[in-house]
């Protein structure tokens, strides 16, 4: 397939990196010479200096053959229009990223598509969104829905009073008598191998372990894995930035009860008259003082998402200190993952590895309708469509000849979340949810295609 992307930033820069992997030809336009060099050296793409929203680059790019165009970069107004112009120029479909979320909240009354833009994506706006859901499935470390959460992933690491531990997966499958989740990827305590698992898989303690859950597998994985589910009301939020904004407002429209600490007097200001409903503190929020003074420690959830990776990463870290559940922190670089999992930081998001996500669905083949990279494992989740014609259309999935690194891991049908095992049938119209190692990821395709 080929993809022209627009904006050599972190965004931009970190799609080309992942799709020039997954053996894409890539175009990566940009005005900032250092940027492409630094791309141009570090990847296998194709690189050109020019302005996205200039026709001749376009032309240079050979837009008239791209399947893809992603415009990413910082200006949201060179997305709109580099989108407009290149589906014009030939491009097949077009993807902008803006930072206005009243776009997308209203995409369809606008008709976007109209101009040539097939979807809007805003980086904040998924990192909100991730950080809502991850409050509202407490005890988890990382969580996606498929459907609405007629499906959902959780992620959680198994401590040694987990009822799983020294179970294997059959074993564990058989405390209940109606399955409502199954395990879909393993990742062993201080390794970074990821394991498909069997039924003969076991259970070990510190073992990451990603679950697929239908309506009630996450009640049933809280009392298994030991936790006890505690409810979320009280949230802080350090940093003004267009996430904590983003974050602020959704959190409070669901009645949670919201601190947000900006230490720019201005902004501040903005943001307490944007956010009626929140408490809005203009202080320095690594002052150990200011957050005491705040009660830091009576808070349910602390969520850092200032500009900076290592003051969020801190700052959550003294707010485990001083006894908070749940804490959230954006970092930027991917090599954060392993350090601050292990030191006791609940869970990080990372908004480029977000809008990845949500930008690799228009790349898969077969009929792929979502899929989201598991967090620091080598694992996929994809959610195809099945159509009449396609190769696992009834099909026992113990008779599909799947590969054995892809599990089976939901199926969604007549808008009930099921969890299928080997006896179940596959048929037209289901949504099927597959967990992969990216090794099998063009044979799954087929089964679907």
């Amino acid at each position: 397939m080929k993809i022209i992307i627009a904006g050599a930033g972190e965004v931009g820069f970190h799609l080309a990196k992942l799709l020039s992997f997954e053996s894409q030809e890539i175009t990566l336009i940009d005005n900032k010479k250092d940027s492409l060099s630094y791309a141009g050296e570090n990847l296998d793409i194709k690189t050109i200096k020019g302005d996205a929203t200039s026709i001749a680059t376009l032309k240079d790019g050979r837009i008239e053959n791209s399947e893809l165009f992603i415009a990413v970069t910082s200006s949201e107004t060179t997305n709109i229009t580099a989108c407009v112009l290149a589906k014009q120029l030939g491009a097949k479909r077009t993807i902008a990223r803006i930072s206005n979320t009243e776009f997308i909240d209203n995409k369809d009354e606008l008709g976007f598509s109209k101009f040539g833009i097939d979807e809007l994506i805003s980086p904040e706006s998924l990192a909100a969104s991730e950080i809502e859901l991850l409050l509202n499935q407490y005890g988890f470390n990382d969580t996606y829905e498929f459907e609405d959460g007629k499906l959902t992933m959780l992620g959680l690491r198994l401590s040694r009073t987990a009822t799983f531990v020294g179970k294997t997966v059959k074993e564990a499958a058989e405390l209940y008598s109606e399955l409502h989740f199954i395990p879909i990827a393993i990742q062993r305590y201080g390794t970074q191998y990821t394991i498909i698992p069997r039924g003969d898989t076991i259970f070990k303690e510190g073992d990451k372990v990603v679950f697929i859950t239908s309506k009630g597998g996450d009640e049933e994985l809280f009392e298994l894995s030991g936790k006890v589910k505690l409810g979320i009301k009280d949230v802080m939020i350090l940093g003004g930035s267009q996430i904590g904004y983003k974050t602020a407002q959704d959190l409070c429209k669901s009645k949670f009860n919201v601190k947000l600490v900006e230490n720019r007097k201005g902004v501040a200001e903005d943001l307490a008259d944007e956010l009626p409903n929140a408490l809005v503190i203009c202080g320095d929020g690594r002052n150990v003082d200011i957050l005491e003074e705040e009660n830091i420690s009576q808070m349910d959830a602390f969520i850092s998402v200032t500009g900076n990776s290592e003051t969020n990463i801190m700052s959550c870290l003294l707010a485990k200190s001083k006894g908070v559940k749940k804490t959230i922190a954006l970092v930027e670089n991917m090599d954060y993952y392993q350090l601050s999992q292990s030191i006791g930081i609940d869970t990080l998001i990372n908004k480029k590895l977000l809008a990845a996500n949500t930008i690799f669905r228009y790349i898969r083949k077969g009929e792929v309708v979502a899929m989201t990279k598991l967090t620091n494992m080598n694992a996929e989740l994809l959610e195809f469509e099945v159509k009449p014609n396609s190769k696992i259309t009834n099909k026992k999935i113990k008779d599909a000849n799947f590969p054995r690194s892809a599990i089976f891991g939901g199926v969604i049908r007549n808008g009930e979340g099921l969890i299928p095992l080997g006896s179940f049938v596959i048929e037209s119209g289901d949504r099927v949810v597959v967990c992969c190692l990216p090794r099998s990821i063009a044979e799954v395709e087929k089964f679907f295609a």
